[in-house]
């Protein structure tokens, strides 16, 4: 017993052990034998691979015990989910004969050692031995960490003098500095001390911050994460401020360090806010005609980051009867107040201007024609329930939008132009207080030529093996354990240039070749599964591999061919493709999860009977439409809509994932209201990741891809 002692261990040390193991009686065994050594061992059997996540994340275990002959995951499974949570923590494998050969292909493949059961002695020792190594390593990651921490406020405070700095504990101020005092209009530090911060910011913020407090106190948030803020003040010399939050220790106690940097706090130069202001309309703020039209035309010219460019003109309803009520006067005030109902919902890439009259257009850059209709309708549907104080006077008003996408079929922009007033017209004479999509009356030759060409294209690609696949990583906003991402479909020409989804995915559809392009996708995906340690990855499929009864039989025998993991695979199709054909739909999903495949319903939220649909089909996952995203930081009513989301979703057991993130602020946003994961730009670029292993390339026909 003494031995043990001189390795850093006593018997009054408590030991946390997680023993992996289909029999509890090893449980007993181990926990048994280590107390005779004077070990405190205190082991908590996991019986499954399902309970390791669970264990680790409700126990502070400090070494892992495997049996090797009875426990259904290898050793690689088990490293690979633990160092999820704790990497430093130990693996030692256990078994009933462990010779030398199988002591080194245990360690080769991460476990510290293995054991059997006749030498019992043997795994005393090992245990005291790897103990000892953790705590010596943790104590010097320990130290390490606090001097590096300390240097770091020190440089900070040095080289960050003028910042201004804030103790926020269970969101009251505890300390600020002379710079915070100064930003938000403070004479003394008692005025504030003690009360709630999100008093200093306005009410657009506070979802945000709220959601970024909580992360950043368990470690969620990432030093280089800025959430941007408006404070309650007027804001007009200091204009949004730039949040970096930390988490810090105050009286041995854990708070959040708010930091407003000094570069954040200058005010725009004077000559650019006068520039700036010569350009816009003073009602509305958005650019006046001539320099909206100036800057949509240049924008034009080149290809969107994503998706595709749309026009959005927005026109009041029966605003004469408004203008009687409030006067003519007072008139404008309404169009101010209506101007920024439409600015909160604007895309950072959105450009917006004041047309003519009581007009307004707005230059959109979405996915989909569709997303561009719903932030219209979404729109629409938030003005009509707002009251507009004028004065004395209170009324209500409702606005009619029509978008119309870019397309070849316009010669020209004043084409395009009109296209998108007459669309808006069409919904006013509908009743008004909508948004319409501009559809093109028939296809005319030039769209069939379009069409016939993009067929040959699809073809060829798919012949010559010309598509590419590319990973979008999915993150967990509670937890990292599981590694997933979507794959996505990218296509190189003739002439190996990349050819955007938004061009070649519509022509996909109108040729009816999205079944072959699906089967392209899950097929590579698989390889993608085979060659990396993804544990799930998401497909889309579209509506013609829904309707296509022969789908799941074709699925089940790719899996079946290659001895896949099917459960690794989650399928996932439109909200609205799926209510359109409802029973297709179930047929898929029961056949899905026969042979353990996930189903997913993305661009969900925007449907009426958004809840129905979930009983039906009983979704593993529900995407949040992106579209949603646009307005979460500033809308309460669609940050209640997700809200309500996300509690249906999990009294049905079904996980979220959020759609489109752009930026931190809805990060935090999205945190608060409870978000499983989270995908888009803010998390990470697609990014190709299967290319051809050399330049040959091999031609196959339609019939034998679709064959497989």
């Amino acid at each position: 017993m003494d031995g043990y002692k001189d390795c850093g261990l006593s018997s009054r040390d408590s030991i946390s052990i997680a023993v992996l193991t289909g029999n509890e009686d090893d449980v007993a065994l181990v926990n048994g034998s280590l107390r005779d050594a004077g070990l405190a061992a205190h082991c908590h059997w996991v019986e499954n691979p399902k309970s390791i996540a669970d264990t680790l994340t409700d126990e502070q275990v400090e070494l892992i015990i495997l049996n090797l002959d009875n426990f259904k995951d290898p050793i690689r499974s088990v490293i690979k989910q633990k160092d999820r949570f704790n990497p430093e923590v130990p693996v030692i494998a256990l078994c009933n004969e462990a010779e030398e050969e199988a002591i080194e292909n245990a360690m080769h493949q991460g476990a510290s050692d293995l054991v059997s059961f006749k030498l019992i002695g043997r795994l005393q020792a090992v245990v005291s031995r790897e103990l000892r190594a953790l705590r010596v390593e943790r104590a010097l990651n320990s130290t390490l960490q606090s001097a590096t921490e300390y240097k770091k406020q020190i440089r900070d405070y040095m080289q960050t003098s003028s910042s201004a700095i804030a103790l926020v504990q269970d969101g009251i101020v505890l300390e600020a500095n002379a710079e915070w005092l100064k930003v938000f209009r403070v004479a003394d530090l008692d005025e504030i001390a003690g009360l709630p911060v999100m008093d200093s910011f306005d009410a657009e913020s506070r979802a945000a911050i709220k959601g970024a407090l909580n992360a950043a106190l368990i470690g969620k948030w990432q030093p280089d994460e800025k959430l941007v803020a408006k404070p309650s003040i007027d804001a007009s010399e200091i204009g949004d401020l730039q949040l970096e939050l930390s988490r810090v220790e105050y009286d041995n106690a854990p708070c959040v360090q708010i930091r407003i940097p000094s570069e954040s706090l200058r005010s725009n130069e004077p000559t650019k806010l006068v520039h700036d202001a010569l350009q816009r309309d003073p009602t509305t703020l958005f650019f006046h005609r001539a320099q909206f039209l100036e800057r949509i035309k240049k924008r034009l010219t080149r290809k969107p980051g994503s998706g595709l460019h749309m026009l959005a003109y927005i026109k009041p309803d029966k605003f004469s009867e408004i203008k009687g009520k409030v006067g003519v006067l007072n008139s404008e005030e309404v169009i101010a107040q209506f101007s920024e109902f439409v600015r909160r919902r604007l895309h950072p890439r959105d450009v917006a201007g004041r047309f003519e009259g009581t007009s307004l257009m707005v230059l959109l850059e979405r996915a989909k024609e569709r997303d561009g209709q719903v932030w219209g309708q979404q729109l629409a549907d938030f003005v009509k329930s707002q009251t507009f104080e004028v004065g004395e006077v209170s009324t209500h008003l409702t606005c009619s939008v029509g978008v119309c996408a870019v397309s070849k079929r316009f010669d020209n922009f004043e084409e395009f132009v009109s296209a998108t007033i007459s669309t808006c017209e069409e919904a006013r004479k509908s009743g008004g207080s909508m948004a319409l999509l501009h559809e093109a009356d028939e296809e005319d030759t030039k769209q069939k030529e379009i069409d016939e060409t993009w067929a040959r294209k699809l073809k060829f690609a798919l012949m010559e093996d010309r598509f590419r696949l590319a990973q979008l990583p999915i993150a967990g906003l509670r937890s990292d354990a599981v590694e997933m991402f979507e794959l996505l479909v990218r296509m190189v020409d003739q002439d190996g240039n990349s050819v955007l989804p938004s061009e070649f995915l519509p022509a996909a559809v109108r040729t009816n070749m999205m079944k072959s392009v699906d089967r392209w996708i899950i097929k590579a995906s698989l390889e993608f599964c085979e060659k990396h340690s993804a544990d799930r990855v998401f497909v889309k499929m579209s509506r013609q591999s829904i309707v296509d009864k022969s789908t799941a039989t074709w699925l089940k025998s790719e899996c079946d061919e290659r001895g896949f993991d099917a459960s690794r695979l989650v399928v996932q199709v439109p909200e609205r493709d799926a209510a359109r054909h409802i029973r297709q739909a179930q047929h898929l999903t029961k056949a899905l999860r026969k042979i353990g495949v996930g189903f997913a319903l993305e661009h969900f939220g925007t449907a009426d009977d958004k809840f129905q649909i979930l009983n039906m089909l009983k979704p593993d996952y529900i995407k949040i439409d992106g579209e949603l995203m646009h307005s979460l930081m500033t809308d309460k009513d669609v940050q209640s809509k997700v809200e309500l989301i996300v509690k249906a979703a999990g009294s049905r057991n079904i996980k979220t994932v959020a759609e489109r993130v752009e930026n931190a602020n809805a990060m935090a946003v999205l945190f608060q209201l409870g978000i499983d994961f989270m995908q888009g730009h803010y998390v990470h670029e697609p990014e190709v990741v299967l290319e051809d292993a050399d330049d040959s390339v091999q031609r196959r026909t339609l019939a034998q891809l679709m064959a497989g």
